[in-house]
């Protein structure tokens, strides 16, 4: 079985992790096309070679990059043509114009084939991208939604074919694995590891922390627009010192920084057009046994079940009141803390994931 996948998503090292169990399979030749980075705003990622034993990874040009909805390859048709796969797994959403684009050269190569959405939210799309959504629904052998939220808002689109829901991405369990028992006699650290960007609740987590009482420390881990506020924020609240804001990390980086934390926190905030899809880091700190509190903001309570805390979004107290818990009661941290792992292994890892879209390709393929 000849699969190709597309996806500017696996530029990040640590999720080849996907694409290397795939090729694990035994039926399945797997191309995967990238391109040589993504840009999002001024943050650019480069390819990180870090898991591309089994399965040919091409590199390919982009059109537009760095623009989410009209980014496209132009050399994709070519290496459909060579390749001649069955299946075409586009990870991208339905109204981006590279899901077009893909669409239309695996079908004339004579693929099947099928895209991956997280749009949890209805919205009406204007012109063209309600035109490119609509190409790419009436033309898909199949779908996957990365929660039952999306595939809800598909159904509401009028897509007709089969949908399966998995989660984009897995967690691997040995990355992303516990530490040694780390020493509690210094400050307690809570820590956040994303985009910074207002959507994803910060501000809320700043406030939150200025009436904590105890020894503690904030971590900002990532970048984004939203940077100089927090640090101005941080600066006039009289926690600078508390505070620290830490760059960019390789993706394979990432489970060593969570595991310095006492707890990893994702305060989201919903917002007219966007609401949490899914919280991927959440899977992460739990994998490494880190307990998690996150606002009820979209998909983060069914992530995170009863293995951690949740409260409601943009409620500075009750946050806070998750944070002393956690600070205070070390019973609790450590049941959660397990709680988190269990939870993962049993949902949330890559070779759980990787099973479920194998079946996927099974049926396409017939």
């Amino acid at each position: 079985m000849r699969v190709v996948m597309l996806s500017k998503a696996l530029v990040v090292g640590a999720y080849q992790r996907k694409t290397e169990e795939l090729a694990k399979r035994g039926d399945i030749e797997l191309t995967v096309i990238v391109p040589p980075y993504w840009r999002e705003g001024k943050i650019r990622t480069e390819l990180e070679r870090c898991y591309t034993q089994g399965y040919q990874l091409v590199v390919e040009d982009l059109a537009f990059g760095g623009n989410y909805h009209l980014h496209f390859y132009p050399g994709l048709g070519r290496q459909l043509s060579q390749i001649r796969p069955q299946v075409v797994h586009i990870d991208e959403e339905p109204y981006n114009l590279a899901t077009c684009h893909a669409m239309w050269q695996a079908r004339r190569a004579g693929a099947r084939t099928l895209f991956f959405t997280w749009q949890n939210i209805y919205r009406k799309l204007p012109f063209p991208f309600s035109a490119i959504e609509r190409y790419n629904l009436d033309r898909a052998d199949y779908a996957i939604a990365g929660s039952d939220g999306a595939r809800e808002v598909l159904l509401q689109k009028g897509f007709r074919g089969p949908v399966a829901v998995i989660p984009q991405f897995g967690v691997d369990p040995v990355l992303y694995s516990p530490g040694a028992q780390r020493r509690r006699s210094g400050r307690f650290v809570i820590g956040y590891v994303g985009r910074l960007y207002e959507f994803k609740g910060l501000l809320t987590l700043v406030e939150a922390v200025t009436g904590l009482q105890g020894e503690w420390e904030l971590r900002l881990m990532g970048e984004g627009p939203l940077r100089a506020r927090l640090q101005d924020e941080a600066e006039s609240r009289g926690i600078a010192e508390r505070t620290s804001f830490i760059p960019y990390t390789p993706s394979v980086e990432v489970p060593a920084r969570l595991r310095e934390l006492d707890v990893l926190v994702l305060p989201s905030l919903t917002m007219p057009n966007w609401k949490e899809q899914f919280g991927r880091v959440l899977v992460e700190a739990m994998a490494c046994e880190v307990p998690v509190i996150g606002s009820d903001s979209g998909e983060i309570p069914q992530v995170i079940g009863d293995a951690g805390l949740v409260f409601p979004e943009g409620k500075v107290e009750a946050l806070r009141d998750c944070i002393s818990s956690l600070m205070e009661d070390e019973n609790l941290r450590l049941r959660l803390a397990k709680a988190g792992r269990e939870r993962v292994l049993a949902r949330f890892t890559q070779a759980k994931v990787v099973e479920e879209t194998y079946k996927v390709y099974r049926i396409m393929a017939g």
